[in-house]
């Protein structure tokens, strides 16, 4: 055996010398198979030549055992041997013993120096890991420089993003077993089963891979958090959650749709869905009656995805289960309802609000989801750029008036006022929001969600928030003339009021409060910024593409003549779920109520004359702040064109990609936002 292949089977683990076992000289010649073994050279062991044919060098496996005195290989003269730098590391427990063949392996392969392997060593024992991960992250924090893989070797490390898992693969080793010994099966070589791990050394999990596949194995290296990011994404999800369902239905023939609801694989199936859209990052999931079946679909991203689709008879049982969970009255079909529920996913506890819907074909569902442990966003990294986020905390540092915040439903308004008030939230100030319903917990908050069924409205919480000596008031939404007239007059009396509406753009705002009955004069001296928003997706940064655009495209994202721009495409990987986008980003319209906008109010004039003058008063459009994101790289024009102007055609498909290295994306994002 080559001395390769003997590096080569003691770090995959197929083959490890045991350490009770006493192990030969290396320097001794190895026994033949039908003669004694040869009696030791007396004196010193003549010097080893370098081979010079090209026959392989047939070495003894590195010694394990101290041995006294240790001799200097003939192959790295002046230097210890590996046997003699680790011997002192022996004993311990098992799987620290069945390390060292494959350290002093690479030690003597020169793919790891004495120091870093003593090292790695000494702080696996303190850490209480495995040599492999200690290794990896070194590596990875640059402490271990020159770490280099033998040439031949069959193992290389990949990026599992990238990777195009075979879901047939996937399905060899049980979900469970993967994620606890950190394996995961990418593919089918013939005979053998492709896996990556993140710990090479640990032969009992590669061994019980070897026999639950009932396959050989040829081994990759991939990150730890990798491994555990693809299982969650693998699509052997939505076949494990079919599986159940259609035993489900086999086995409600003649069940009343009360007991389907608490059915074993009904139970399981709904969970396994909640969590995998959880996992996915959806911020809605849909459960839609069609003639035939029912589909479940995802909002990832502000864009529905059809996940799965299950009988028509399971139905009744998933509703009502859901029902259950949510505390509401099963036996009712004929008006919608609302309700919510807590879960726990991943150890996390998850909100989840819950409406219904009846439709043609049965009751809708739509869950959203909030996520409690999620942190708040800055307003940097929601996408407002430097000048604008400069004239906004302008208006709500301010010790009175009011904020509104404008847009459709779904456009991160209340994102948006949540990482306002995380900004002027401080000891000294007393602040109290009410909100329908409270979908972010803040400390150091009184929130309080409304109840109209117990008379809780939002103009009644309002009048009695105004006798609470409060500083900062935030109201969740106005939607009658009398919560209007309230939060007006409020920010008039010495309160700092942040209030959304929903409006197309920021100057509707002045004339639609007016047509809701609040004075012209109020509207005009009470609010101090209107910003209009949308959510944009955001490209993958793994996976996008850059390419050249036309002059005539250019031209109109408002790209200067002599410069020769750069702009993005969505391509799709695993990483964005095939998407090509992975996140979002807002587009955002900042209209500040200067003195002629007051006018122009009093004066009640139409939205239209409101918009040019801010528009001439430097107001920048929403389709403005996306072309400028779209020269960062942040989102597609694409994607720009689709939010502002309802667009779905691609643009200039044929343009041919570049090099995205001409223009660093990073670099251009820094560059183009500082402005």
């Amino acid at each position: 055996m080559s001395f390769l292949s003997g590096v080569k089977r003691a770090v995959i683990g197929i083959e490890i010398t045991d350490p009770g076992t006493p192990v030969e000289d290396s320097s001794d010649p190895p026994p033949s198979s039908d003669a004694p073994a040869a009696e030791p050279s007396s004196g010193q062991d003549p010097p080893v030549e370098p081979a010079t044919t090209d026959e392989p060098v047939v070495e003894e496996p590195p010694v394990v055992e101290e041995l006294p005195p240790p001799k200097t290989p003939a192959h790295s003269p002046g230097k210890p041997p590996a046997s003699s730098i680790l011997g002192k590391e022996k004993g311990g427990n098992l799987a620290r013993r069945r390390t060292l063949p494959a350290l002093e392996a690479l030690i003597e392969a020169q793919c790891l120096t004495p120091d870093q392997a003593s090292e790695l060593l000494s702080r696996a024992a303190s850490e209480g890991r495995t040599v492999a991960r200690v290794l990896q992250d070194l590596i990875t924090q640059g402490s271990v420089t020159h770490f280099r893989i033998p040439p031949g070797l069959d193992m290389n490390f990949v990026d599992l993003v990238e990777w195009d898992v075979d879901p047939t693969a996937v399905g060899a080793v049980p979900e469970s077993f993967g994620k606890r010994h950190g394996v995961l099966p990418l593919a089918f070589e013939g005979d053998r089963l492709v896996i990556a791990t993140s710990d090479p050394t640990n032969v009992i999990a590669l061994d019980d891979v070897r026999m639950i596949s009932g396959r050989d194995v040829r081994i990759v290296l991939a990150e730890e958090s990798a491994i555990q990011e693809a299982w969650v994404r693998l699509a052997s999800f939505d076949r494990a959650a079919e599986n159940l369902l259609e035993q489900a239905a086999e086995e409600q023939e003649d069940i009343h749709e009360v007991d389907l609801a608490e059915e074993a694989p009904i139970v399981r199936a709904i969970n396994r869905i909640i969590a995998q859209a959880v996992q996915q990052r959806a911020s809605d999931l849909h459960i839609e009656p069609q003639e035939r079946d029912v589909a479940i679909r995802y909002r990832l991203d502000g864009v529905l995805h059809e996940v799965m689709r299950i009988p028509k008879s399971l139905h009744a049982g998933v509703t009502s289960r859901l029902k259950v969970m949510a505390d509401l009255n099963i036996a009712e079909k004929r008006i919608p309802q609302d309700g919510r529920m807590t879960v726990t996913v991943d150890n996390k506890p998850i909100d989840l609000r819950m409406s219904t819907v009846p439709s043609v074909w049965g009751e809708e569902v739509i869950l959203r989801i909030l996520d409690r442990t999620a942190s708040l966003i800055s307003l940097e990294d929601l996408g407002f750029l430097g000048d604008t986020l400069r004239k906004y905390e302008g208006a709500f540092r301010k010790p009175h008036g009011a904020v509104l915040v404008v847009g459709p439903t779904g456009s991160g308004k209340s994102t948006t006022l949540y990482s306002t008030l995380s900004v002027v939230s401080d000891v000294s100030k007393k602040i109290i929001t009410v909100e329908d319903p409270v979908e972010f917990r803040l400390q150091g908050l009184s929130q309080i969600h409304v109840n109209p069924k117990a008379g809780l409205t939002f103009a009644t919480a309002l009048r009695s928030i105004l006798r609470s000596d409060p500083d900062v008031i935030m109201v969740g939404e106005i939607r009658d003339t009398e919560t209007a007239r309230i939060a007006v007059e409020a920010a008039m009396t010495g309160h700092l009021v942040f209030t959304t509406l929903h409006t197309n753009d920021a100057p509707q705002a002045m004339t639609r409060l007016v047509e809701m009955g609040v004075e012209p004069f109020l509207v005009a001296s009470a609010i101090e910024c209107v910003l209009a928003q949308r959510l944009a997706r955001k490209l993958c940064t793994r996976c996008c593409e850059g390419y050249k655009p036309s002059r005539e495209i250019a031209e109109q994202v408002g790209v200067p003549p002599a410069e020769d721009p750069v702009f993005y495409r969505p391509v799709g990987c695993n990483n964005c779920a095939g998407t090509g986008y992975r996140g979002r980003i807002a587009l955002v319209e900042l209209m500040m109520v200067t003195e002629d906008v007051e006018r122009l109010t009093v004066e009640r004039k139409s939205s239209d004359e409101i918009r040019h003058l801010a528009l001439d008063q430097g107001m920048r459009s929403l389709r403005d702040d996306g072309m400028i994101k779209v020269r960062m790289g942040i989102t597609s024009l694409e994607e720009v064109l689709r939010i502002v102007e309802g667009r779905s055609t691609e643009v200039e498909p044929a343009a041919q990609p570049v090099d995205q290295t001409i223009i660093p994306l990073a670099e251009r994002r820094r560059s183009l936002g500082a402005s």
